[in-house]
């Protein structure tokens, strides 16, 4: 658009975004993140940058079947890049190991459509 600004003028830049100042409080602990291709990945959220790119530690996937129990994949150190997560949430650990994923059955997501 052709503007110039003197020093003191300066256009303040837009706030950081909100998801990645909430991601703090999930630091070191396990998470569930929903991908946007339908994707189910647990792991211990290690770290995490402005553009929601994530690194998770100790992760599996777990791939939900209709006919049979959850699959639980190892995948290990993990990352996941910032425009494919959809959903980031703590996972409850004691709940969660009171829930027999070899018992569970569940449609596959589908993945976003934007």
């Amino acid at each position: 658009d052709g503007a110039q600004f003197s020093a003191s003028e300066q256009p303040t830049p837009p706030p950081a975004e909100p998801m990645a100042s909430e991601l703090d409080s999930y630091v070191d602990r396990i998470v569930n993140v929903i991908t946007n291709d339908g994707r189910n990945i647990v792991g211990v959220l290690k770290g995490y940058d402005q553009c929601i790119n994530i690194i998770l530690e100790d992760c599996h996937e777990r791939v939900f079947s209709p006919d049979a129990g959850v699959e639980q994949v190892v995948l290990g150190l993990y990352i996941i890049r910032g425009d494919n997560v959809a959903i980031i949430g703590e996972v409850e650990e004691d709940q969660d190991i009171e829930i027999n994923y070899s018992e569970v059955t569940g449609e596959v997501l589908k993945p976003v459509v934007h």
